[in-house]
Order: C-alpha cells, then sequence, then structure tokens
C-alpha cells in the first residue's frame, strides 16, 4: 500500500483501527528514512507532507505505543526516531512479551 494512500486511510480511522493504520504508516514511512533531506524526500516522491507522518507518531506517542526521542533542549526528534524503528522494529521487552 501506498504512503499517500495509508496518510489518507490514517485521517478517515477511528479507535483501535486508527493505532493499526498509524503503525502501517510510520513503518512505511521509517524504511525510508536514510534519505536525506528526509522531509522533502518524502514530499517529492510521495506528495506526503511532514505533518502527516509527525502526527501519527504523536498519536503512537500518546497511546503509550512509542516514545518519540529528545534532543537535549526538548524538541522531538522524529527523523531519528524513524531511523531507530526502521533499526529495531521490535524492542526486546515487547518480544519477550510476545513469547
Amino acid at each position: 500500500m501506498s504512503l499517500k494512500t495509508l496518510v489518507k486511510l490514517y485521517r478517515v480511522a477511528r479507535g483501535d483501527e486508527k493505532v493499526g493504520l498509524a503503525w502501517k504508516l510510520v513503518r512505511e514511512a521509517a524504511r525510508y528514512s536514510i534519505h536525506e533531506p528526509y522531509w522533502e524526500f518524502l514530499k517529492k516522491s510521495f506528495d506526503v507532507r511532514a505533518e502527516d507522518i509527525k502526527d501519527a507518531l504523536r498519536f503512537l506517542e500518546e497511546h503509550g505505543e512509542v516514545q518519540i526521542k529528545r534532543s537535549i533542549d526538548g524538541k522531538r526528534l522524529y527523523v531519528s526516531t524513524l531511523k531507530d524503528i526502521r533499526e529495531n522494529p521490535v524492542r526486546l521487552d515487547r518480544w519477550l512479551g510476545l513469547t
């Protein structure tokens, strides 16, 4: 499913379905996190705004699903968080909870 389609589905979803679609959107966006400059790459290649991906990450953080990395001055580091999700899709504690 394309990134643009996932953004549209995420916007209209409600409840548990929205959490699932947010994860799909974030994982799909994380696949491209190695491209620099990241937000311009998404806009040019997929016609997806940075705010759409950031909104999905904030939504997942509000629901306790993910923790967005922060810099020393408190700013959110979205791309670093996406790179971490790309490299480590399932955390060890979550993996142990699945077994």
